[in-house]
């Protein structure tokens, strides 16, 4: 099950978390074994961020979680494409987009560990 959650500094429109939530679903693929079927994406937007001092204009931080473990190359290509979709539908500069990951081995879902 991955997650995908994001801060950030503009509110976002129903359109737009939509359309970023479905194309979450395809970035979340490129890591092997990981689909939209198990994906869960969470906006929390119109946030204060500030960075080196100062506040953000336009800003997100992105967590990235995932059950398992995942080579580095496939956090790369997210990272590449997460930043790319941002900068691209939200006009968010690459150097005000950060991105964590963490791999989970206990997960619960409905009552039980995977």
């Amino acid at each position: 099950m991955p997650y995908i959650g994001s801060r950030l500094t503009m509110e976002l429109s129903k359109k737009q978390k939509e359309d970023l939530k479905r194309k979450m679903g395809e970035i979340i693929a490129e890591i092997p074994g990981k689909s939209e079927e198990w994906l869960m994406v969470s906006f929390d937007d119109n946030k204060t961020v500030y960075f080196r001092g100062k506040e953000m204009d336009k800003a997100a931080f992105v967590e990235v979680k995932i059950f398992g473990t995942t080579e580095r190359e496939y956090k790369d290509k997210v990272t590449h494409l997460i930043c790319s979709l941002y900068e691209k539908e939200l006009d968010i500069p690459g150097d005000s987009i950060y991105i964590t990951f963490s791999e989970v081995s206990d997960w619960g879902f409905n009552g039980k560990l995977f």
